[in-house]
């Protein structure tokens, strides 16, 4: 074939090419405008000129503008796919442009429906309702925040699921599950520290009772949940959320119907929404007393009573409901679970002789370090090997033990989470001890032991709460050019210094020694007081020790009270104090022999001794070779 022939028929097919292109650009861009741009580039004569050639050129300036540096070298194949390509790429945002006009167009009348629909509504709500435009947006925004909140470690993932989850309160989980999961269920007393799971345990028992068979307990029932602290008794009875109140027309609060025709609403409170179920009320201590008593007399009734001078049985506009609450009272039949952190004779003892009671123990650092493990492993946070034995050091509370965890977490997350994926990030020691210091947060047994034998010192124990602590006494002794005497902290508590007067004529009894000849000082570390008369058995021992100079053994902590014939008598609190003992990690705890039956069976690890004579407690304390 001729180079003739081959220019001919190319020239035919670059022409028609060009013909269809110099078509969609138009198209594209529409008439006006392509006409416009080719006036206003002055491509009129080339877009009409018989040479291709110059179609070309026009058509690519039209399209991609000036002439690029490398446009002259290329061939006339090269210049036409570069011009198709970039008409392509024209086409492509033109009909994405349609696409998205057309949505638009469409949310612009969505928005404009919704719109008039809303101004419907609100004329609509103007003339026949209370709603607004005001109260509207009011209601929606609160249902967004429904939809929103900022805790990613939920109640279920921290908190017990399961009674078998509940840590150091076997013996309580039981008692309480026998006293509620039985045909015949008891209102319970619970007692206990704070932080030590009474709540979930009674929620998950109600869980438990509501499976059984033999149980009154239907799947409905409720456990209704109310602090005792809120709760306040109204002698107008205008308000009473536990019991329930009457809201006479004349008091705010009735509806508008009711009000207008004089009637008065009655309203009903927790114990009728309790009814079939569990009324759980913590620092049940703090409810008012003349609440305790209303509530002594719903729990006798089973009913919730309603009265007020503005109802007339015989006004026949009265509706059903109000009738039938004021003629026949709200129903109340509820088992009454109280749970409190005081002890058993701060109790209203009206209350106390209608409930069974169940105690919790207090939690040891070893059951502390369960429950950090425990929530460690639900919620996914990982921990270094000593992190939950450092957490026990601070705090005897479950509830406390997770918080130091959460804050440990999210120190970590803050210190180390831009450079490592959440599951990764690592809790270690460090971050529990700057999240000690910033809390400021110390050891909760700060008693330093020393276990090497010392003149003058020895440790008794106390109470404060449910919670049992190690106290140090000290004493020096001088001999006295006159008269000598004891001097003791002024801040103790007046039965304490008793029992040093006590200790010292103990003293003068066993040893013949007048005191008189001596300045004696009695110091308990910390100046803290210390009520009652348990620290008497604590007090002769230093004292001795300090007066004839002979070495005490410092690795047991002794409580007991002491009598002028120096007889060791039974004390309060010997469950809490041992537990004391054992997490300051005495070896060995003296205490009378009477209170023998309330040691409890949980700790196995450290030796009591019991003792009924001072002189067996000086052959046990003096003994420094044991």
């Amino acid at each position: 074939m001729t180079s003739t022939a081959w220019k001919g028929r190319g020239k035919c097919s670059y022409e028609k090419q060009i013909d269809a292109l110099l078509l969609l650009l138009k198209d594209i861009l529409g008439k006006e405008a392509f006409e416009k741009k080719i006036k206003s580039m002055e491509l009129t004569d080339m877009i009409q000129s018989r040479e291709f050639q110059h179609r070309i050129n026009a058509l690519y300036r039209l399209v991609l503008g000036d002439e690029h540096d490398g446009f002259k070298h290329w061939n006339t194949q090269q210049r036409i796919e570069a011009i198709e390509g970039q008409i392509a790429d024209m086409m492509a945002r033109r009909i994405v442009e349609r696409r998205i006009q057309k949505k638009i167009a469409q949310a612009m009348e969505e928005k404009q429906r919704q719109y008039m629909d809303e101004m419907k509504l609100q004329i609509l709500k103007k003339n026949s309702g209370s709603e607004n435009a005001n109260t509207l947006k009011k209601y929606a925004m609160l249902e967004k925040l429904e939809t929103q909140g900022l805790s990613r470690f939920k109640a279920d993932l921290i908190r017990p699921s399961r009674l078998e989850d509940i840590v150091g309160q076997s013996k309580a989980v039981k008692a309480l599950l026998s006293k509620i999961a039985n045909p015949f269920p008891q209102h319970v007393l619970i007692y206990g520290p704070p932080g030590v799971g009474k709540t979930t345990t009674a929620r998950l028992v109600l869980e438990v009772a509501k499976k059984m068979k033999y149980t009154p307990f239907s799947q409905s029932g409720k456990f209704v949940e109310v602090d005792g602290t809120t709760l306040r008794w109204d002698p107008r009875e205008a308000t009473n959320p536990l019991l329930g109140s009457v809201h006479d027309p004349i008091y705010q609060g009735t509806k508008r119907e009711l009000a207008e025709t004089g009637i008065p609403e009655p309203k009903t409170g927790l114990v009728t929404e309790a009814h079939g179920g569990v009324l759980f009320i913590d620092e049940i201590g703090e409810l008012d007393i003349f609440l305790q008593n209303k509530l002594l007399k719903v729990l006798e009734d089973k009913r919730v009573y309603f009265d007020s001078s503005y109802y007339d049985p015989d006004d026949d506009s009265t509706p059903k409901y109000v009738k039938k609450l004021f003629d026949e009272g709200a129903p109340a039949d509820f088992i009454l679970i109280g749970a409190t952190t005081k002890h058993p004779w701060e109790i209203n003892p009206a209350l106390r002789s209608r409930c069974a009671e169940v105690f919790f123990d207090p939690l040891t650092p070893e059951h502390i370090q369960d429950i950090v493990k425990k929530v460690a492993k639900r919620t996914g946070i990982r921990i270094d090997r000593g992190v939950a034995r450092l957490i026990s050091r601070y705090t005897v509370e479950g509830r406390k033990a997770v918080g130091i965890l959460t804050d440990a977490y999210g120190l970590a997350l803050y210190n180390r989470g831009d450079s490592l994926d959440e599951g990764q990030v690592v809790v270690r020691e460090d971050d529990v001890y700057q999240v000690a210091q910033i809390s400021r947060l110390v050891p909760h047994n700060c008693c330093q032991l020393d276990f090497m034998p010392q003149v003058g010192k020895a440790y008794g124990l106390g109470v404060n709460g449910y919670v049992g602590c190690v106290i140090e006494f000290e004493s020096i002794a001088f001999p006295s050019q006159g008269k000598g005497g004891l001097k003791f902290n002024d801040a103790a508590g007046s039965m304490t210094k008793d029992s040093v007067v006590n200790a010292a004529v103990v003293i003068r009894k066993l040893t013949g020694r007048d005191l008189s000849k001596y300045d004696i000082h009695i110091n308990a570390v910390g100046g803290g007081k210390i009520d009652g008369p348990s620290a008497g058995v604590a007090m002769v021992m230093p004292i001795l020790s300090a007066i004839e100079q002979r070495p005490l053994r410092q690795d047991i902590a002794m409580t007991g009270e002491i009598s002028l014939q120096g007889r060791v008598k039974e004390v309060g609190g010997i469950h809490e104090k041992i537990y004391g003992a054992f997490q300051a990690g005495m070896k060995g705890v003296i205490l009378p022999k009477g209170n023998l039956k309330d040691v409890p069976d949980a700790l196995k690890t450290i030796e009591i001794i019991g003792v009924e004579d001072i002189s067996q407690v000086m052959d046990i304390m003096f003994n420094v070779d044991n």
